[in-house]
């Protein structure tokens, strides 16, 4: 059921990433090696704890903990200028399918899960009620239920909240997000992220 919902909601073009991502096994062919001296490009800011981007002020997300295959699907879509934050998409225009593939190997194999942060506002209560909707495809507290979706639990919430918003501006598109996003008030946004940002789940991937 979750396949046929995946074929038919997504726009034709992250569909088309997705095939182009997972055909040969994409993210496990990776190198976690090699990834991890591609990697410290990230390092500046996803190595840091708390690091906020810094305009619009949100924090920059937590990649441990992250599925392998839906960290290359984000670096090709800032490669394809489909996603939106100019660091982003200059830091991956120069990047071949293999080195997305061993960044995000390099990843996937830093350690398991941990506590989630404190929650500094929204309504945990509150957003665990709203995230019925969010199961199907991210799980009943914020761990994907497939590899392409993206993991939840644990990330700051003030990246999740940002995110929501982006997603109800259009600012950042995907046809089920954007659906799901347009009754959500401000406040709900808050509830949301502050439920998941309680969840133990990824972690901020330090450098040694």
């Amino acid at each position: 059921m979750i396949c046929r919902f995946i074929k038919r909601a997504r726009p034709a073009i992250v569909v088309g990433a997705l095939f182009l991502g997972f055909a040969n096994g994409a993210a496990a062919a990776g190198d976690p090696d090699r990834g991890r001296v591609l990697a410290s490009t990230c390092g500046g800011c996803h190595a840091i704890p708390g690091y906020r981007n810094a305009y619009p002020s949100f924090r920059v997300p937590m990649l441990g903990g992250q599925h392998p295959e839906y960290i290359v699907l984000a670096l090709q879509a800032y490669k394809a200028r489909q996603r939106p934050h100019q660091t982003m998409q200059a830091q991956a225009a120069s990047l071949s399918d293999q080195d997305m593939q061993d960044i995000a190997a390099y990843f996937a194999n830093l350690g398991e899960a941990k506590t989630g942060p404190a929650v500094t506002s929204g309504d945990v209560g509150r957003g665990r009620e709203k995230a019925s909707t969010c199961v199907a495809c991210h799980g009943e507290t914020g761990i994907s239920l497939t590899n392409q979706w993206p993991n939840l639990a644990g990330q700051h919430e003030s990246y999740l909240e940002r995110t929501l918003v982006q997603y109800k501006s259009g600012l950042r598109q995907d046809v089920v997000m954007g659906g799901l996003v347009l009754t959500l008030t401000p406040q709900d946004m808050k509830d949301l992220a502050a439920y998941y940002a309680a969840q133990p789940g990824m972690f901020t991937a330090t450098r040694d």
